[in-house]
């Protein structure tokens, strides 16, 4: 494992860390498109700006 002269890992230790392997492509991919995200967002601002001239 490590050189007992450090405590940090050697290449091959960090490179075998889950946290540190790149993801696979595809696999956390949005759901959604931006153009969809966009229209949510305008909705939301749209109906927040009513509620906020009636009061």
């Amino acid at each position: 494992m490590s050189n007992s002269k450090n405590n940090e890992p050697t290449k091959a230790e960090v490179q075998t860390t889950k946290l540190n392997k790149l993801p696979l492509p595809g696999k956390f991919d949005p759901e959604f498109s931006a153009e969809e995200a966009a229209e949510v967002f305008e909705e939301h601002t749209s109906s927040t700006n009513k509620s906020q001239k009636q009061g």
